[in-house]
């Protein structure tokens, strides 16, 4: 390697890491924008051949804000509503301070006047809430500049897709017929996690959460978001959720209800999952159960929300880059020219 080509090395290696630290605040909606673009982009070459590729990205951005990012966004609203009347519902009539005062009152001596106690608490938690507002007026923000960046994000992957592709293709020193098997093992890669796993928990956690809201499981929709999660994660899925609700049901004195759940949530939603993800897989590669397990744990770690989609995709397109290297070593190390 001569001097020249080391210095291009360093210019290289010095803005791909100014470029990282730029990426990174942003690096979940950044994912996101990639995550839809790749579902969209071939809708896009579609309707490319009827419009403008102009018009075909903004009709697509429009589409993904009815269709993925609103529903999404209601959905955890409503999650998270739940979640808070589960916290709110503590029946506080139930703590029977006066009880637990004449309690303490008789072993120790002392009158303790509880209610006071924890009114003052309640002040001090405002107070700390209060002095917090700065720090959840920035996250707020956070967000709203990270959708904005992702939608915008979204347009030019939609728009210069094609032109993306082929540069990376240019600048990629493979052979075209390698970057074909490569490209096309990522491509069946990527499908096989969104349609063969991440589409059949989002099927089998709303299919299960209705057997929730039928027979009357307190805050349903919580329950449900945390089970299409849930379904995410291979060996664990729903029965995390369900198995306990037919617990909860038999301990408040339904019987026919816990067997009813029980029965439906065995039979139908083991049935979507023994049955309806062979068939959505069979289309795609095949991937281990184990490469969607690590990947989506170490996924949530290493990306946050979005790991639980890219996770499996980064572990099962090493194997997708290890398997074409392998087919195709001996020709690559015969054409290197060094």
């Amino acid at each position: 390697m001569n001097r020249s080509k080391g210095y291009l090395l360093v210019l290289v290696t010095l803005f791909a890491f100014l470029s990282w630290q730029l990426i990174a605040p942003f690096l979940q909606y950044v994912l996101l924008a990639v995550l839809l673009g790749f579902v969209l982009f071939p809708l896009q070459e579609r309707l490319e051949k009827r419009v403008s590729p102009t018009i075909a990205a903004f009709s697509l951005i429009l589409l993904a804000i009815v269709g993925f990012i609103v529903p999404f966004a209601l959905v955890v609203a409503v999650a998270a509503g739940d979640a808070t009347a589960i916290v709110q519902n503590v029946d506080q009539e139930s703590l029977q301070l006066s009880v637990v005062e004449s309690w303490i009152a008789e072993q120790t001596g002392m009158n303790v006047d509880l209610a006071s106690r924890l009114s003052d608490a309640a002040q001090q938690a405002g107070s700390v809430a209060l002095e917090q507002a700065t720090t959840w007026f920035g996250t707020v923000t956070h967000a709203l500049v990270g959708f904005g960046l992702a939608l915008f994000l979204l347009y030019y992957f939609l728009r210069d897709g094609t032109k993306l592709l082929d540069w990376i293709r240019s600048v990629t020193p493979l052979p075209a017929d390698v970057q074909d098997d490569l490209y096309r093992e990522l491509d069946e890669v990527m499908w096989a996690v969104l349609a063969g796993h991440v589409l059949i928990a989002m099927i089998q956690g709303a299919i299960a959460g209705i057997g929730l809201f039928a027979v009357g499981i307190p805050n349903a929709a919580f329950w449900t978001f945390i089970m299409i999660v849930l379904g995410l994660i291979p060996l664990i899925g729903t029965f995390l959720v369900w198995g306990p609700a037919v617990g909860y049901l038999l301990v408040t004195g339904e019987p026919i209800l816990a067997v009813a759940l029980l029965v439906y949530s065995t039979v139908i939603v083991g049935i979507s999952d023994d049955y309806l993800r062979p068939v959505v897989v069979d289309r795609y590669a095949e991937i281990s159960p184990a490469v969607i397990l690590i990947g989506v744990l170490g996924g949530v770690y290493a990306f946050g929300v979005m790991g639980l989609f890219f996770g499996p995709v980064v572990v099962g397109a090493f194997i997708a880059v290890v398997e074409v290297v392998d087919d195709n070593y001996e020709r690559l190390e015969e054409s290197d020219p060094t």
